[in-house]
């Protein structure tokens, strides 16, 4: 039987009223407060990556953070952290998994932990 993808929260740059969440950069913020979560990158510049945990992205002109369930187990208290800024913030929140289960960087780093 084939596993279950995690579920994902995606978190939208704008607020239930409709509007831009401003600063422009905050998912790429959000994600660097977050980079030290995940399983332990390696290299020269391994605190220079995001964590496979919160990351941002654009959907369509949309600033997002893509919020992986799996932080939850790991540590409690930043997935809490992540989801009240959004809830502090008013911003959209959406919770869905991902329908592309391979994402070669993501499926490395999995190898690794």
């Amino acid at each position: 039987m084939a596993e279950t993808p995690p579920t994902e929260y995606f978190i939208q740059g704008i607020t239930s009223a409709g509007k831009t969440f401003r600063p422009s950069d905050w998912s790429e913020r959000l994600a660097g407060v977050m980079s030290n979560f995940g399983p332990k990158a390696k290299g020269p510049n391994a605190r220079l990556q995001y964590s496979i945990y919160v990351r941002p992205t654009l959907i369509g002109n949309m600033r997002c953070v893509i919020l992986d369930s799996r932080l939850r187990d790991i540590e409690p208290m930043a997935f809490d952290f992540v989801m009240n800024f959004a809830k502090d913030n008013d911003l959209v929140v959406s919770e869905a998994c991902e329908l592309v289960i391979h994402h070669p960087h993501l499926a490395q780093q999995e190898k690794t932990r």
